[in-house]
C-alpha cells in the first residue's frame, strides 16, 4: 500500500532526478553520424539525463514538414498507438496498434521512468491489435479502416510467408492463415516458438522478417537491460537476431551483441540483411551512437561489453575480451540517443523519386527521451552506393517536435507500399503519414 508519506518520497527523488539531470550534449548532433562517428570519452553520472519531449499531439490542419520534392498527407489517422506496418501482396497495409505488455518492475527507479514513459506517450495500455487498411481507389488516403487481429499480446512484427501470417508478439512468435482480400482473421493463433518474454522483458518489441525463399524467419530481440545489470542469466537468447524455422519451431542465435535491434530489411541488390540497433544509456548525451549495419550469420556487435566495435564499456564487469576482440563495427552512426527503429529501403523505381532519396534506406527515429538537447524525432534518408551506405543523412519528415519541444509525434515504423509510395507510423500521434514524390 502506498502511503502518502511514500509517494511524496518518491516525488521527491523524481523531482531531485529532474533537476540534478541536466547533462547536455558537448559535440554537435551531426557528429554522432554517418560512416566514421566521433566518439569521446564516456561522460557518465549519478544521475542520468532525463529530457522528456511532453506529449501535445498534432492540432488540427497540422502535419510533419516534407523535404522539398516530397508530398506528405495522412493515409490513416484515428489509431491507437500504431508502431509497425506491413505490406500485402494485394496492397492492404496491416498496422500493429500496440504498446508495451504490464511489467513487474519494482522501486522508485522503475516507477520514476514509468512516469517518465507516460510524459513520453508510452504509457498508455496496449490495444493489441493488428488492423487493416485498405485505399482502394488509389487517393492516397484509406477509405477502410477495421480490425484484422485482436486479443494479441503487445504485437509488432508481421511477415507473410505464402498463405501463412506470422506475428511476432511480445512473448511468441505466432501464426495464422491468411486468405489475399481478407479483412478479418478469426482463426486461433498457432505458436511457432517462444520468444524471450518474463514480468520484465525491457525491450519488448519483437520484429520478424522472412527469408526470400520463405524458409527461415529472422526475430528481432532487445537486452533486458541497459548494460547487462539484471545479470547475463537474464540475457539468454536476447540483444540478438534469433534464426527460427517456421515448420518446426527451432530456434538459434543468428547474430548477437546487438543491444536493442528493430527494424529488419534485405537490400534490395546485394541482398545483405540490414537492422538498425538502438545503443546504451548513461554515458552521456554524446554516446552512444544508435547505428545501422549489416548483419552476418555468427556476427558478434559488443553488446554489453563493447560499443561501435571494441570501445569497452567500463561499467560491465567482469569483461569478455575474447568476445570484444572480435566485435564487429558497425558500418553507418544514426546518432546518440535517437532510437531509430523503422527502417525500409527504397525499392520504388529510381526514375520515380528525387535523386536524393533514390538510393537508400528511410529509418524511422522515434526521439530520445534522455538527450539535452533532444536527437531524432524526425524521418531520414540514409545514401547508399555500391551496397554500402555513403555520405550523411538527408531529412525526410520533421517538425514531430513543436518550438517549445513538445511532441507531436514519433515516428516508428516505416515500410514502402505497392504504389511506391513511403508509409510511416506515428505512434504518439495516431497517424499513418505518407510521403511520396510531389507531383
Amino acid at each position: 500500500m502506498v502511503t502518502m508519506r511514500n509517494l511524496l518520497v518518491v516525488l521527491a527523488a523524481m523531482a531531485l532526478l529532474l533537476l540534478l539531470s541536466c547533462e547536455s550534449a558537448r559535440l554537435p548532433e551531426t557528429a554522432g553520424y554517418g560512416p566514421d562517428p566521433e566518439l569521446p570519452p564516456p561522460d557518465p553520472s549519478l544521475i542520468p539525463t532525463v529530457n522528456v519531449a511532453r506529449v501535445v499531439g498534432w492540432r488540427d490542419g497540422e502535419m510533419p514538414a516534407v523535404a522539398d520534392g516530397l508530398a506528405v498527407n495522412a493515409f490513416a489517422s484515428g489509431l491507437d498507438h500504431p508502431r509497425w506496418l506491413h505490406v500485402l501482396p494485394n496492397g492492404d497495409v496491416l498496422v500493429a496498434e500496440s504498446n508495451a505488455p504490464p511489467k513487474e518492475e519494482k522501486g522508485v527507479r522503475a516507477w520514476v521512468m514509468a512516469q517518465v514513459m507516460k510524459i513520453a506517450g508510452a504509457g498508455v495500455p496496449s490495444a493489441n491489435r493488428i488492423t487493416l487498411l485498405r485505399d482502394a481507389d488509389g487517393d492516397g488516403v484509406a477509405e477502410l479502416q477495421t480490425p484484422f487481429l485482436d486479443n494479441l499480446m503487445s504485437p509488432f512484427g508481421m511477415a507473410l510467408v505464402g498463405s501463412d501470417l506470422y506475428v511476432a508478439n511480445a512473448d511468441a512468435l505466432v501464426r495464422f492463415p491468411y486468405e489475399q482480400g481478407a479483412t478479418r482473421i478469426t482463426a486461433a493463433a498457432h505458436t511457432v516458438a517462444a520468444l524471450p518474454g518474463g514480468p520484465v522483458n525491457h525491450h519488448w518489441t519483437k520484429n520478424v522478417i522472412a527469408s526470400p525463399d520463405g524458409a527461415t524467419l529472422y526475430v528481432t530481440v532487445g537486452s533486458n537491460s541497459n548494460v547487462g545489470e539484471r545479470g547475463m542469466e537474464a540475457e539468454q537468447d536476447r540483444a540478438a537476431i534469433l534464426a527460427i524455422d517456421p515448420r518446426s519451431g527451432a530456434t538459434r542465435v543468428f547474430a548477437s551483441g546487438l543491444r536493442n535491434p528493430n527494424g529488419m530489411a534485405w537490400h534490395p541488390d546485394s541482398g545483405m540483411l540490414w537492422t538498425v540497433v538502438n545503443e546504451r544509456d548513461e554515458i552521456g548525451s554524446d554516446l552512444v551512437p544508435d547505428y545501422l549495419t549489416s548483419v552476418v550469420d555468427g556476427g558478434f556487435y559488443g553488446w554489453p561489453y563493447s560499443y561501435y566495435g571494441q570501445h569497452v564499456d567500463e561499467r560491465v564487469q567482469p569483461q569478455r575480451p575474447d568476445l570484444v576482440a572480435t566485435a564487429r563495427a558497425p558500418e553507418y552512426a544514426l546518432g546518440a540517443h535517437t532510437a531509430s527503429l523503422g527502417l525500409a529501403f527504397n525499392t520504388a523505381s529510381t526514375a520515380s523519386w528525387p535523386a536524393p532519396f533514390a538510393n537508400g534506406a528511410f529509418v524511422g527515429q522515434h526521439g530520445s527521451w534522455n538527450r539535452r538537447p533532444p536527437a531524432g524525432y524526425r524521418v531520414i534518408f540514409v545514401p547508399f552506393e555500391n551496397g554500402m551506405p555513403s555520405g550523411m543523412p538527408r531529412e525526410v519528415l520533421t517538425g514531430f517536435l513543436d518550438a517549445r519541444e513538445r511532441a507531436r509525434g514519433r515516428p516508428v515504423g516505416v515500410v514502402m507500399d505497392s504504389r511506391g509510395d513511403l508509409l510511416v507510423a506515428d505512434d504518439v500521434g495516431n497517424v499513418i503519414w505518407r510521403v511520396a514524390p510531389a507531383q
